[in-house]
């Protein structure tokens, strides 16, 4: 599906994406595979034991009986696992920049990583994730002194 839950009157519904660059392929690494892999026989056994009452929406991420999550209880589960981690400062979307600074600190090109965060402009994540280029182009240098040296030994 390619839709997005938002609250209106006081109840959680389906809604359109914002934009055209919200409906995006996103590769996922091996392990976050098998993490949905769990999620799914998991999933799968709440389907079961829900019965009659499982409202089967084709969601990843549902209640306990397939309808959508409800916010204040995904941030509930993040501020529990925030706070067994001992990372006082972390907030939800954190996670969303801790992802494209590692990739640009990986060496990830700008471009991709604008496309795998659906930023509409390279501008925006470069004006984003700015603090990071410098070391980027660090990296970039010892690329290039690596392929240009010549051995006169």
């Amino acid at each position: 599906m390619r839709q997005a839950v938002q609250r209106a009157d006081g109840k959680l519904s389906f809604v359109p994406v914002k934009t055209h660059r919200s409906v995006r392929p996103v590769p996922i690494p091996a392990f976050g595979v098998r993490a949905l892999e769990k999620h799914r026989a998991v999933q799968a056994a709440e389907k079961l034991a829900a019965g009659e009452a499982w409202k089967d929406n084709g969601l990843v991420f549902a209640s306990s009986i397939g309808t959508p999550l409800e916010p204040r209880n995904v941030n509930r589960v993040f501020e529990t696992v925030r706070a067994e981690a001992d990372l006082p400062w972390l907030h939800l979307h954190d996670l969303r920049h801790a992802f494209a600074t590692f990739l640009l600190t990986g060496g990830v090109e700008l471009r991709t990583v604008m496309e795998l965060l659906g930023h509409s402009t390279i501008r925006l994540t470069a004006d984003t994730y700015g603090h990071v280029l410098p070391a980027t182009a660090r990296g970039a240098s010892g690329v290039m002194d690596g392929l240009l040296r010549r051995d006169n030994g």
